[in-house]
């Protein structure tokens, strides 16, 4: 629409101009004709589409007009909707103050109930709790006296058997004590023997006769022998050792010593650190036990009746190893006097080695029966070896006539094969012979 008026505008203003120019020039009326002529043409132009604009701006009216009224339509029904909406607002506002009264009245009355059944609630739980209270109370009580009751069995059994246990250990003590008393007993009866010669050296005897009977048997030693003849010194042990002739016999002298004192003078210089006193008790040790040697070999070696040599005995490990600790004391004993120096140990070795030595010349002096023994079962072997071959000759007739019995077998089997081919209703023919002749 503005866009319309403003070109009507400057036609207007080129048509000023036109007759203002046509006053001054009026000579060229070629150029005014012209002029004229595409004025004309384009007023036909802005005619037309003037024509056209005003056609659509009636359209743009009727549509606008259209548009209002549908506007307007839809303006009055939402008009007549919040009408609607008002008066229902307003039936609800009367609704909503009658429901507030309702309530009012309605929470005045529960309040009312409430407050009477409060007072009633209050008094049932009040009641109810006073029964409950009471109900507690009597169960606490017969709980305390059940508990109180186990609780006394309880104590009582557990007393009564801390009391048995208190009352065992006792009794176990008490026997402890009388064994610790009966040990001290026999510590002191032990060390009553070592201080007593006597009684050390039966200590000594005994040991070494428990070591004799355990290797040797009761035929192959004795005790307290007399082994220089005229003597009255006997040897406390000797072993049985087979002579130069069938029927002679030689002994080994075995006596025990135990130098007891010596030896626990050295021990206990050494525990205490006094290498001096250690020393000298150390050569005393030397010359008791050359002492004891000498005297084994001056009472009980006799050659030919005994051995060259015999066997000094110390009945404790710690004395032995201490002796052969000692410098070149053993050989000095052994080549002056002839006597080997053994410990429980060492004796033990020395009764095994000449166990084996017994056994073996038993098996020597009894080798002609052993071969004696074995000719005969050369010859009974001989005797079975026969029996044996005959036994394989009657098996080897028997395997023969077993594959006799089954050549013949096989044969009767190709014969049965035969009959059984015949047809199954044959069969009853054969046995009745009557039907046959017929």
């Amino acid at each position: 629409m503005f866009m319309l008026i403003g070109i009507v505008i400057i036609i207007v203003l080129l048509l000023i101009l036109l007759f203002a120019g046509k006053k001054d020039n009026y000579p060229d009326n070629n150029a005014f004709n012209t002029l004229k002529d595409e004025l004309n043409k384009y007023q036909g132009n802005l005619t037309g589409r003037l024509e056209t604009m005003v056609l659509q701006a009636n359209q743009v009216a009727e549509n606008i007009n259209s548009l209002k009224t549908e506007l307007q339509e839809k303006l009055d029904l939402k008009l007549t909707q919040l009408l609607s909406e008002a008066r229902q607002s307003k039936v609800i506002d009367e609704l909503r103050s009658d429901l507030n009264q309702r309530l009012s009245l309605l929470t005045q009355t529960i309040n009312d109930q409430l407050m009477g059944t409060s007072q009633q609630l209050r008094e049932t739980i009040q009641k109810r709790l006073g029964e409950i209270q009471e109900s507690n109370d009597k169960k606490l009580e017969e709980m305390r006296r059940t508990v109180d009751e186990k609780l006394h069995a309880t104590l009582e059994e557990r007393l009564g058997e801390k009391f048995k246990l208190v009352s065992e250990h006792l009794d176990k003590v008490h026997i402890g004590l009388g064994e610790m008393k009966i040990l001290a007993e026999g510590v002191g009866d032990l060390k009553k023997v070592f201080t007593n010669v006597k009684t050390r050296g039966t200590w000594g005897e005994v040991q070494l006769g428990s070591l004799l009977d355990q290797v040797l048997t009761q035929e192959q030693y004795q005790k307290n022998v007399i082994t220089v003849p005229g003597s009255s010194d006997p040897v406390e042990f000797a072993i049985k050792l087979p002579g130069s002739d069938k029927d002679s016999q030689v002994w080994l002298p075995i006596d025990a010593k135990f130098p007891i004192e010596d030896y626990q003078r050295l021990v206990d210089a050494v525990d205490q650190g006094e290498m001096d006193k250690a020393e000298q008790y150390g050569k005393q040790l030397e010359r008791r036990v050359k002492e004891e040697a000498k005297t084994i070999r001056q009472k009980y070696i006799h050659v030919p009746d005994t051995t060259d040599f015999a066997i000094l005995f110390l009945p404790t490990e710690g004395l032995y190893a201490e002796v052969l600790r000692r410098p070149g004391l053993v050989d000095s004993i052994q080549n002056e006097y002839r006597i080997s120096v053994a410990g429980p140990t060492t004796l033990m070795a020395i009764l095994n080695s000449l166990q084996m030595g017994f056994r073996t010349l038993a098996i020597e002096q009894r080798s002609a029966e052993i071969w004696k023994t074995l000719g005969a079962i050369k010859s009974e072997f001989l005797k079975f070896g026969d029996v044996i071959e005959a036994t394989r000759k009657k098996l080897d007739q028997a395997t023969k006539q077993f594959d006799e019995v089954d050549r013949r077998t096989r044969v009767l089997k190709r014969t049965l094969r035969d009959v059984e081919e015949l047809p199954f209703a044959e069969v009853p023919l054969l046995d009745n012979p009557e039907e046959t002749d017929d």
